[in-house]
Protein backbone atom coordinates (compact mmCIF):
# COMPACT_ATOMS: atom_id res chain seq x y z
CA UNK A 1 0.00 0.00 0.00
CA UNK A 2 1.02 3.31 -0.88
CA UNK A 3 0.30 6.59 1.20
CA UNK A 4 0.37 9.66 -0.64
CA UNK A 5 1.43 13.05 1.51
CA UNK A 6 1.55 16.73 0.41
CA UNK A 7 5.16 18.50 1.65
CA UNK A 8 5.40 22.45 1.14
CA UNK A 9 8.42 23.72 0.38
CA UNK A 10 8.64 27.09 1.80
CA UNK A 11 11.62 30.39 2.36
CA UNK A 12 12.52 33.42 0.94
CA UNK A 13 13.33 34.12 -2.57
CA UNK A 14 17.05 32.28 -3.74
CA UNK A 15 17.69 29.65 -1.01
CA UNK A 16 17.72 27.26 -2.55
CA UNK A 17 13.93 25.57 -2.49
CA UNK A 18 13.76 24.09 -6.47
CA UNK A 19 16.98 23.11 -5.81
CA UNK A 20 16.97 21.05 -3.52
CA UNK A 21 13.40 19.20 -4.81
CA UNK A 22 15.46 18.72 -8.37
CA UNK A 23 18.33 16.84 -6.12
CA UNK A 24 16.14 14.95 -4.01
CA UNK A 25 13.59 13.90 -6.91
CA UNK A 26 16.43 13.88 -9.95
CA UNK A 27 19.36 13.66 -8.27
CA UNK A 28 20.57 16.96 -10.49
CA UNK A 29 21.76 20.36 -9.98
CA UNK A 30 22.21 23.35 -12.11
CA UNK A 31 23.47 26.64 -11.51
CA UNK A 32 21.40 28.56 -13.42
CA UNK A 33 18.83 30.37 -11.16
CA UNK A 34 14.96 30.23 -12.08
CA UNK A 35 12.67 31.61 -10.48
CA UNK A 36 9.41 29.74 -9.20
CA UNK A 37 6.36 31.56 -10.15
CA UNK A 38 3.22 30.27 -8.01
CA UNK A 39 3.55 26.63 -7.50
CA UNK A 40 5.70 23.57 -9.12
CA UNK A 41 4.86 20.50 -8.13
CA UNK A 42 6.95 17.03 -8.29
CA UNK A 43 6.22 13.74 -6.87
CA UNK A 44 8.77 10.92 -5.15
CA UNK A 45 8.00 7.73 -3.74
CA UNK A 46 9.93 7.20 -0.78
CA UNK A 47 10.19 3.92 0.81
CA UNK A 48 11.08 3.72 4.55
CA UNK A 49 11.36 1.02 7.21
CA UNK A 50 8.67 -0.90 4.74
CA UNK A 51 6.53 2.07 4.24
CA UNK A 52 5.76 3.43 0.96
CA UNK A 53 5.05 7.21 0.79
CA UNK A 54 3.90 8.88 -2.53
CA UNK A 55 5.46 12.60 -1.84
CA UNK A 56 3.66 15.54 -3.48
CA UNK A 57 6.28 17.96 -3.30
CA UNK A 58 4.97 21.64 -3.29
CA UNK A 59 7.74 23.88 -4.17
CA UNK A 60 6.33 27.22 -3.53
CA UNK A 61 7.39 30.59 -4.73
CA UNK A 62 9.95 32.47 -2.67
CA UNK A 63 8.74 35.48 -1.03
CA UNK A 64 9.91 37.69 1.99
CA UNK A 65 6.91 37.77 2.98
CA UNK A 66 3.71 34.92 2.34
CA UNK A 67 1.25 36.35 1.09
CA UNK A 68 -2.19 35.30 1.89
CA UNK A 69 -3.01 33.84 -1.35
CA UNK A 70 -0.33 31.53 -1.09
CA UNK A 71 -1.79 30.24 2.58
CA UNK A 72 -4.23 28.24 0.26
CA UNK A 73 -1.37 25.99 -1.27
CA UNK A 74 -0.78 24.99 2.19
CA UNK A 75 -3.93 23.26 2.98
CA UNK A 76 -3.82 19.55 2.83
CA UNK A 77 -0.22 19.27 3.64
CA UNK A 78 1.09 16.73 5.85
CA UNK A 79 4.50 18.40 6.49
CA UNK A 80 6.44 21.19 5.92
CA UNK A 81 10.08 22.20 4.89
CA UNK A 82 11.70 25.96 5.83
CA UNK A 83 14.51 26.59 3.94
CA UNK A 84 17.00 29.22 4.34
CA UNK A 85 20.58 30.34 2.74
CA UNK A 86 23.38 29.70 5.02
CA UNK A 87 24.78 32.62 3.42
CA UNK A 88 21.95 35.21 3.77
CA UNK A 89 21.07 35.10 8.07
CA UNK A 90 18.33 37.23 6.96
CA UNK A 91 16.90 34.16 5.12
CA UNK A 92 15.86 32.73 8.83
CA UNK A 93 14.23 35.18 9.85
CA UNK A 94 12.03 35.51 6.96
CA UNK A 95 11.60 30.85 7.37
CA UNK A 96 10.45 31.67 11.11
CA UNK A 97 7.76 34.31 9.99
CA UNK A 98 6.67 32.34 7.26
CA UNK A 99 6.47 29.62 9.74
CA UNK A 100 4.31 31.41 12.32
CA UNK A 101 2.06 32.47 9.22
CA UNK A 102 1.81 28.52 8.14
CA UNK A 103 0.50 27.25 11.28
CA UNK A 104 -2.91 29.84 10.76
CA UNK A 105 -3.72 27.39 8.22
CA UNK A 106 -2.25 23.77 8.71
CA UNK A 107 -1.85 24.25 12.41
CA UNK A 108 1.14 22.19 13.74
CA UNK A 109 2.28 19.45 11.45
CA UNK A 110 5.49 18.19 11.37
CA UNK A 111 8.08 20.52 9.82
CA UNK A 112 11.60 20.78 9.73
CA UNK A 113 14.44 23.79 8.62
CA UNK A 114 16.97 23.00 6.42
CA UNK A 115 20.14 25.48 5.81
CA UNK A 116 20.75 25.10 2.27
CA UNK A 117 24.39 26.16 0.81
CA UNK A 118 26.95 24.22 3.09
CA UNK A 119 29.14 23.73 0.35
CA UNK A 120 29.86 27.34 0.28
CA UNK A 121 31.50 26.77 3.97
CA UNK A 122 34.07 30.04 3.64
CA UNK A 123 30.64 31.88 3.26
CA UNK A 124 28.74 30.51 5.79
CA UNK A 125 26.88 33.33 7.89
CA UNK A 126 24.46 31.31 10.09
CA UNK A 127 25.21 29.18 12.81
CA UNK A 128 23.67 27.32 15.70
CA UNK A 129 22.87 30.27 18.08
CA UNK A 130 21.23 32.04 15.40
CA UNK A 131 18.82 28.78 14.45
CA UNK A 132 18.20 28.26 17.86
CA UNK A 133 17.19 31.66 18.77
CA UNK A 134 14.22 32.05 15.80
CA UNK A 135 12.80 28.70 17.29
CA UNK A 136 13.94 25.73 15.11
CA UNK A 137 15.09 22.69 17.50
CA UNK A 138 18.34 21.23 16.45
CA UNK A 139 16.63 17.88 15.99
CA UNK A 140 14.35 19.16 13.20
CA UNK A 141 17.26 21.20 11.46
CA UNK A 142 19.44 19.85 8.96
CA UNK A 143 22.66 21.76 7.47
CA UNK A 144 22.65 20.71 3.62
CA UNK A 145 23.85 21.36 -0.09
CA UNK A 146 21.50 20.96 -2.95
CA UNK A 147 25.00 21.70 -5.41
CA UNK A 148 26.65 18.34 -3.89
CA UNK A 149 23.70 16.41 -2.26
CA UNK A 150 24.52 16.86 1.37
CA UNK A 151 21.73 15.49 3.64
CA UNK A 152 19.70 15.95 1.16
CA UNK A 153 17.76 12.81 1.14
CA UNK A 154 18.46 12.46 4.57
CA UNK A 155 15.96 16.31 5.24
CA UNK A 156 13.09 14.42 3.44
CA UNK A 157 13.54 10.94 5.43
CA UNK A 158 13.35 13.16 8.66
CA UNK A 159 10.16 14.59 7.47
CA UNK A 160 8.74 11.40 6.24
CA UNK A 161 9.39 9.61 9.75
CA UNK A 162 7.52 12.64 11.41
CA UNK A 163 4.83 12.59 9.36
CA UNK A 164 4.79 8.89 9.68
CA UNK A 165 5.00 9.14 13.57
CA UNK A 166 2.37 11.28 13.70
CA UNK A 167 -0.10 9.36 11.47
CA UNK A 168 0.31 6.09 13.78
Amino acid sequence: MVIQRKVCMLGATAVGKTSLVRRFVESMFSERYQATIGVKIDRKLVELDGMSVSLLLWDLQGEDDLQRVRLSYLRGAAGLIFVADGTRPETLTIARSIQESSREVVGDIPAILVVNKADLESEWRVDDESVRAIGFSPENTLKASAKDGRNVEAAFQLLVRQMAARAS
